[in-house]
């Protein structure tokens, strides 16, 4: 909620015209705002100003305080004067106007759960009474959970929002770009505004580099899970002794470019993929639903592993080599050809295939499940979790989806390196789970999940914040 200083204001406003809101109140209302917010009295407001001053209010939104500057600053002095001020509060109001306007679905001057959630689904987001009653009273102040005008208003007056598709962005609860270096999950939605405007390949863009910096990052606690995945008798602490005696510290990283260099075109196929499966699996106009985009999201998973999955075999390979093995990603391509033929390219691919659907099902699931259980008992103030909860939710439902798909996930790489095992090793996707069941015991499927969890917290921290950084880069607005 806002601080109690605007509100004040607002309602000194009101009051001191018989509760109207003619010019001379307006005047006055932004007046008084204009002088708590100039702290240095000269006469105008610059970025630090305003940012310290909507905090003060209880207001803090980032990369509000600068866009509203953008916005408003028409001599681009980088202040806002007084009549820059004002101009822009009332061009900002007529645009909150129209929003509120628009979601005032019976004309009576206030706006209910149903009229949000009618609103909503007619931009393509389904949400429930109870997530609309959450948005409600985040904005609602004296307990009708209704929302009139003063109340909307005084919402989103420092907010440079303009219309319902960006309150909508503002509202929307996507997964968090979180990359462990498994690239299984639902792609993350966009709006129409979004797609329209050139925001989706900016975050694109953004979770790219997001994704490239934290695969580096966590690259040798990678190649050490491959390892273990492959090799039955390796330890971790053995697996690392036993990579640098071979081949240094720098060895640590083997594998980690063709591992970057796979996630641009995946993520674009994916992306693109999943916005075609949408339109095949709904009708025009109709509301795309959870289970919709569980099947989009596989689907597109599938479609975007087979176009690339010969990268994947050559980063097991290149994981795995020994010093002076391979001269880089085009040699080893060209040795496995010439060795072991075309199909190479694709060993492993059932079982990979077959693990996308758990995991995407399970990490959609159990993200949407913490979320909604979140809301539901400590929501208060508002509908949005917060980035700590967004977080916490993405990384223990792309855990589960893990642990669900893991064991699926080892025989895929044990198939992609048989090359590198012994002639007995080399069997079927049924006959290794045998061998492995019955050499190793059930845990045996799930061999090196220990470091492919150490890295799931330094992953998604390194994600989150190198994310952030790019999309205050890129301009991209919270």
């Amino acid at each position: 909620m806002h601080g109690t200083l605007l509100r004040t204001l607002l309602s000194d406003a009101r009051c001191s015209h018989s509760q109207s809101w003619d010019a001379d109140s307006s005047e006055r209302f932004y007046q008084d705002l204009f002088e708590k917010l100039d702290a240095n009295r000269d006469g105008k407001i610059d970025v630090a100003e305003l940012r310290a001053g909507l905090t003060a209010m209880g207001i803090f939104r980032q990369g509000a305080a600068q866009k509203i500057v953008s916005f408003g600053d028409k001599n681009k002095d980088g202040c806002l004067d007084f009549s820059e001020f004002t101009r822009y509060l009332k061009e900002h109001e007529k645009k909150l106007q129209l929003t509120f306007k628009s979601l005032d679905k019976n004309n009576d001057g206030r706006i209910d759960a149903s009229e949000i959630r009618q609103s909503l689904s007619e931009l393509g987001m389904v949400i429930s009474k109870e997530d609309a009653l959450k948005i409600l009273q985040s904005m609602d102040i004296d307990g009708t959970m209704m929302v009139d005008w003063n109340e909307w208003r005084e919402h989103f007056l420092f907010n440079p929002v303009h219309n319902l598709e960006e309150i909508l962005h503002y509202w929307k609860h996507s997964h968090t770009v979180v990359d462990i270096g498994d690239s299984l999950a639902i792609p993350d939605e966009f709006t129409e505004e979004e797609k329209s405007s050139g925001g989706w390949w900016k975050q694109l863009v953004a979770g790219a580099v997001a994704g490239a910096i934290s695969r580096t990052g966590t690259a040798p606690l990678d190649r050490v899970k491959v390892f273990m995945q492959v090799h039955s008798k390796i330890t971790l602490l053995g697996g690392y002794k036993q990579m640098i005696r071979e081949g240094g510290i720098r060895s640590l990283w083997r594998g980690n470019g063709i591992n970057i260099f796979k996630i641009a075109p995946e993520t674009a196929i994916k992306f693109f993929a999943y916005e075609q499966y949408k339109k095949l699996l709904t009708t025009e106009g109709q509301v795309v639903e959870t289970h919709t985009r569980f099947m989009a999201g596989s689907l597109a998973g599938a479609t975007a592993q087979s176009a690339i999955y010969p990268m994947e075999v050559m980063k097991t390979r290149l994981t795995l080599r020994k010093t002076g093995q391979y001269k880089g990603m085009f040699d080893c391509a060209k040795n496995i050809l010439k060795n072991e033929g075309i199909k190479a390219f694709y060993k492993g691919y059932v079982p990979n295939l077959i693990g996308i659907i758990p995991y995407a099902g399970i990490d959609l699931a159990v993200y949407e499940l913490l979320k909604n259980a979140w809301l539901s008992r400590y929501a208060t103030d508002s509908a949005n979790p917060g980035v700590v909860v967004l977080l916490g939710c993405g990384t223990m439902s792309s855990t589960c989806g893990q642990l669900a798909s893991y064991p699926l996930a080892l025989i895929r790489t044990r198939m992609q390196a048989q090359a590198s095992l012994d002639a007995s090793d080399k069997s079927s996707l049924s006959g290794m789970v045998r061998d492995i069941v019955a050499k190793e015991g059930f845990f045996g499927l799930y061999r090196g999940i220990l470091p492919n969890f150490m890295k799931v917290i330094p992953a998604v921290s390194i994600s989150y914040v190198v994310y952030e950084h790019m999309k205050t880069s890129l301009g991209i607005s919270n």
